[in-house]
C-alpha cells in the first residue's frame, strides 16, 4: 500500500508560480509511476504530468508543456510539480497519484492523495 500527502497549494496571481509536493510512503515505491492530476469545478479529473521513480521518465499534458515541471527526489520519496506562468485556467484541485508500471491510474492498484487547491486569480 502507498500513502500520498500533497502540500503547497494556494492562491497566486496570473503569471505567478507555485510548487506542489507529494510525500509518498509505502513498499516498493520504485515500481510505481507517480503522477499529478487536476480537477476543476464541474469538470472531469485530467492528467497533468507523470514521472517514473526508477528512470525519471516524464510525460506532460499538452496544456502544461513548457510551463510545468515534474521531478522526484528518491532519497526523500517526494514528487514535486513546479508550476510557472500560471493562468486562471489552471485553477483546480491538484491530486498526487501512484500506480504500478503498466497498470491503470484508476485501477485497484492505484493510489490517490487527498488533493490540494490551487487558485489562480486574473
Amino acid at each position: 500500500q502507498v500513502q500520498l500527502v500533497e502540500s503547497g497549494g494556494g492562491l497566486v496571481q496570473a503569471g505567478g508560480s507555485l510548487r506542489l509536493s507529494c510525500a509518498a510512503s509505502g513498499r516498493a515505491l520504485s515500481i510505481y509511476v507517480m503522477g499529478w492530476f487536476r480537477q476543476a469545478p464541474g469538470m472531469e479529473r485530467e492528467f497533468v504530468a507523470s514521472i517514473t521513480w526508477s528512470f525519471g521518465t516524464t510525460n506532460y499534458a499538452d496544456s502544461v508543456k513548457g510551463r510545468f515541471t515534474i521531478s522526484r527526489d528518491n532519497a526523500k520519496s517526494t514528487v514535486s510539480l513546479q508550476m510557472n506562468s500560471l493562468n486562471p485556467e489552471d485553477t483546480a484541485v491538484y491530486y498526487c497519484a501512484a500506480r504500478p508500471g503498466g497498470s491503470s491510474w484508476y485501477g485497484s492498484n492505484g493510489y490517490w492523495g487527498q488533493g490540494t487547491q490551487v487558485t489562480v486569480s486574473s
